[in-house]
């Protein structure tokens, strides 16, 4: 069991301390049950009694089935005995079986915020590891500023953390709170502290100020400790903590390491990266490392062709391993290696000498070179490939659109803008009209387009605009530039999609986006033509 790497979660509490963060208490329990599924160690649920909302979340802990829900908290006050202490006293008394408890380990602190004697700052550490072992709890030790202490003066900072352990602590976590240290120092001090603590007590908790925490994570593990501390997605404070969703796959793939995650488990980091940001409404990072939706993306023929033949050439891992999919990207660099990738991704079986791939294939190239970007508009793409090949039916006819935008004071005197827009539309030879206000312009036209399309507004219920992005693509041209319009839809089946609109006038490239969404919503639904 020496090369077992226990994994703790700490979203719920470091993860929370990021700028424009605040968990519900409903969000906390689904990310902890979430990360219970993943398979970590350990999920801390934040602070007892710091305030109302991690009070309430700890008064009905969630029921964990493989992770030992922790509490966090801090070492007893200068001047207090350990069981006369009001912090440390809900923290130990909350319903979770581990608690997770920070105390200085740098003498500056010590000295200048704490204003107490070293000894003092110790026993702290000591009485109140005791305490939490002698109340039932596994105790941990939350080094905090470790590294910086261990450089400032490493007897008082190994002091520490001997300390903690000798108390009783199951673990004492080395924190790189700053975020300053690199990997070469992580690795030579966690050596270092071996000598008088073993790597089987030790933890690491890197912060990613110098965009090192993953990669002083893994160093630590290397040198010897067996517990590594993280956030999903690498939420945090500043810059933010080492990135769990980072580091289990490169763990679990790229090293001998054992953790509690299973092969099955690991195929669930991408669903539980995505959770994290449909909560916090954030638009996931496409180039995040394993489950970004491009992380396994490929854009040149070359790379294309070579992937095609064997996925080892360009993919490091295979993408099912842990839950996301190849793609292949359609551009102005592709060939038909990968235009007849995408089509069969999209599942548009053609053959490689079918007659109009060439032409599908020129059309691609043209459409860029004009403004278009199908690498992030797969949705268009795939309608572009269909209609190119003869297989969209025509759903509706847009036979003329109009908005209008209007600034007035209306009746209290207050200044406002309103947006109305009038769409015409023909189903089925019946000509049908939709007028709509919204917010601005385009949100005018999402509503009226979709407020009356005859047969086809059922399919439509659950379809909804999620994401909209505007980029001009020649600047020099100034009022006149070319924009590029890209709406991203999605409904309740979960499923996401992203269309493209290019023109001179942001309101007709919004248009073109808008219907190429609904049209490929209903291509999915199989309306009928």
């Amino acid at each position: 069991m020496g090369d077992r790497v226990y994994l703790f979660d700490t979203t719920l509490r470091d993860g929370a301390q990021t700028q424009g963060v605040d968990f519900s208490v409903a969000e906390k329990a689904e990310i902890a049950h979430a990360m219970d599924t993943l398979g970590v160690d350990y999920v801390e649920g934040g602070w007892p009694g710091a305030n109302p909302t991690d009070d309430t979340f700890f008064a009905s802990a969630p029921r964990l089935s493989r992770a030992r829900f922790t509490a966090f908290g801090m070492t007893r006050r200068p001047g207090r005995s350990a069981e006369n202490d009001p912090g440390l006293t809900a923290v130990l008394a909350a319903d979770a079986p581990a608690v997770c408890l920070v105390g200085k380990a740098w003498d500056f602190h010590v000295d200048v915020a704490l204003g107490i004697s070293r000894d003092e700052n110790i026993a702290m550490i000591a009485d109140s590891m005791a305490l939490a072992v002698a109340r039932g709890k596994e105790a941990m030790y939350d080094a905090e500023h470790f590294f910086d202490g261990y450089k400032s003066d490493p007897g008082f900072a190994l002091a520490c953390v001997e300390a903690a352990i000798a108390a009783g602590a199951r673990w004492a976590v080395l924190c790189d709170t700053n975020g300053g240290t690199l990997p070469s120092e992580v690795a030579r001090i966690v050596e270092a502290v071996q000598k008088s603590v073993p790597g089987a007590k030790l933890g690491i908790h890197a912060h990613n100020d110098t965009g090192n925490a993953v990669a002083n994570s893994l160093a630590a593990v290397e040198a010897g400790v067996r517990q590594v501390q993280g956030t999903l997605n690498g939420l945090g404070e500043r810059c933010g903590n080492a990135n769990l969703i980072t580091l289990i796959p490169s763990l679990k793939l790229k090293t001998a390491f054992e953790t509690g995650i299973s092969d099955a488990d690991l195929t669930h980091v991408t669903r539980a990266s995505r959770l994290l940001d449909e909560l916090l409404n954030r638009a996931p990072d496409r180039h995040a490392p394993y489950v970004g939706a491009s992380a396994f993306a490929h854009k040149g023929g070359l790379h294309v062709s070579a992937v095609m033949k064997d996925p080892r050439t360009y993919e490091h891992v295979p993408p099912e391993s842990v839950g996301n999919r190849r793609h292949i990207v359609v551009s102005d660099q592709s060939g038909r290696a990968n235009v007849l990738a995408r089509l069969a991704e999209a599942g548009i079986v053609v053959d490689a000498d079918h007659p109009r791939l060439p032409r599908l294939v020129e059309e691609v190239k043209t459409q860029e070179f004009e403004g278009y970007a199908y690498d992030g508009a797969e949705a268009s793409f795939e309608l572009l490939a269909r209609r190119t090949l003869g297989t969209v039916p025509e759903y509706f006819e847009v036979e003329s659109f109009r908005v209008i935008v209007e600034r007035r004071h209306n009746a209290l005197g207050k200044l406002i803008t309103i947006s109305e827009a009038t769409v015409k539309v023909i189903v089925d030879g019946e000509r049908l009209l939709s007028v709509a206000e919204g917010n601005g312009p385009v949100d005018a036209l999402n509503a009226a387009l979709g407020k009356d399309l005859g047969k086809y507004s059922e399919y439509l219920a659950d379809w909804r605009l999620v994401d909209y992005k505007v980029r001009i693509i020649s600047p020099q041209a100034g009022t006149g530039a070319v924009t590029r319009v890209v709406i991203e839809s999605n409904d309740d089946s979960g499923v996401t999609w992203s269309t493209v609109g290019v023109s001179t006038n942001i309101i007709d490239a919004s248009f073109q986006a808008l219907s190429d969404a609904l049209i490929y919503k209903l291509l999915r639904e199989n309306a009928p033509a």
